[in-house]
């Protein structure tokens, strides 16, 4: 595979290589191209990668996904919405102490009018999904987890904030993102490319386990057969970080994510780009339109998904262009980017949950990691 070097150039790096160009699985020295958002990130408002963390302690997510904070309704005559999941559980909902609660926000607050806005941004988008949550005022802890993300990654400009997530809604109806995780595609176009990997012990991470998602861009073997077909390509890519999203279990989430630089949103997840194989030097447009139609929709539809992105087995002659491209961009934009000349440096930043050829302690991330669904 090729990749164009003005794509990978658009992502800054956070610590120069050391002067190696190829990797050895056994080399020992210490210590993503596409840019996304969250999936390298789009410079629309801050977000998520494509293609694309520490969150949230994951082990509040282990909590039943049947709970619901409906009952912090103010009327308690306003019907309740069935519980979200395959649960056949009759049972009633619980009382209202028993759901996770929002701290109370001044009337001005632009979370306050944001929430409030979102019945007419539903009904104009005629869609209440994102991330597998149903946004609605009588469930305000989980709506107000998806409002933050967007009022974060446009600096708590509220009048952004609403636009993004407008169109946010209005391309999740069309597209349908949450049906691209249930799809089977081509082992022959995307085997080996994508995996998801719930880790532990990440270094500095408050978590108990966290999700990496990883692109393994050397496992492609005919370019036209994984990204000429783009709309396929693209469900893909979709496909896959959506998975990603769902292991952050936000339906049983109970931390609130702090206002805009209050703090680190805890419901994030890392991504990694491998390069190992693949060629900076060539261009092919197949590549090009893939890579920048994915950066335009993890860039704008998935705000605030991303803690931080690893580009790996990046040759060292690639480093000035990312020393370069990180003069311009933002700078909390910029911290988000770590470019590794070898794959194995990546232990010593996630911890001994990678893979051994990553510098971990885990198997191989075809046996540990978790593919799309391929036929």
């Amino acid at each position: 595979m090729t990749i164009n070097p003005d794509d990978v150039a658009a992502a800054p790096v956070e610590a120069v290589p050391a002067p190696v160009e190829k990797q050895s699985e056994s080399a020992s020295a210490p210590i993503a191209a596409e840019k996304e958002s969250g999936n390298v990130e789009a410079e629309k408002p801050k977000s998520e990668d494509p293609t694309t963390a520490p969150t949230e302690a994951l082990s509040n997510l282990n909590l039943s996904e049947k709970k619901t904070e409906d009952a912090t309704a103010a009327d308690s005559s306003t019907p309740v919405p069935a519980p979200q999941g395959p649960s056949t559980d009759t049972k009633p909902a619980p009382s209202p102490s028993s759901g996770p609660v929002w701290p109370e926000t001044p009337a001005d607050h632009p979370l306050t009018k944001f929430f409030s806005a979102v019945p007419d941004l539903v009904q104009e988008a005629s869609h209440d999904e994102v991330y597998g949550i149903k946004l609605s005022p009588t469930a305000p802890f989980r709506t107000k987890l998806i409002l933050q993300k967007f009022l974060r990654a446009n600096q708590n400009d509220l009048e952004k904030a609403k636009q993004q997530l407008l169109e946010t809604l209005q391309w999740r109806k069309e597209f349908d993102p949450s049906k691209a995780v249930g799809e089977t595609f081509a082992k022959e176009r995307f085997d080996g490319l994508g995996y998801i990997l719930e880790i532990e012990g990440v270094p500095e991470s408050p978590n108990r386990r966290d999700v990496a998602t990883f692109n393994v861009y050397g496992a492609v073997k005919d370019n036209q057969k994984t990204f000429g077909d783009l709309e396929a390509f693209l469900r893909w890519r979709v496909g896959l970080m959506e998975r990603s999203i769902q292991k952050l279990n936000l339906s049983a989430a109970t931390t609130p994510i702090p206002n805009y630089n209050e703090g680190p949103d805890p419901y994030q997840g890392f991504q990694i780009h491998d390069y190992l194989q693949v060629s900076f030097l060539r261009q092919d447009p197949v590549v090009k339109a893939a890579t920048k139609r994915t950066i335009e929709i993890l860039g704008r539809y998935y705000p605030e998904t991303l803690s931080r992105k690893f580009f790996v087995n990046v040759p060292v002659i690639m480093g000035w262009l990312y020393q370069a491209t990180k003069l311009i961009v933002a700078k909390e934009t910029a911290k988000k980017f770590t470019v590794l000349s070898y794959g194995n440096q990546l232990g010593l930043e996630l911890g001994r949950g990678m893979p051994k050829v990553y510098g971990g302690e885990a198997g191989e991330l075809k046996d540990v990691g978790e593919a799309m669904g391929l036929e």
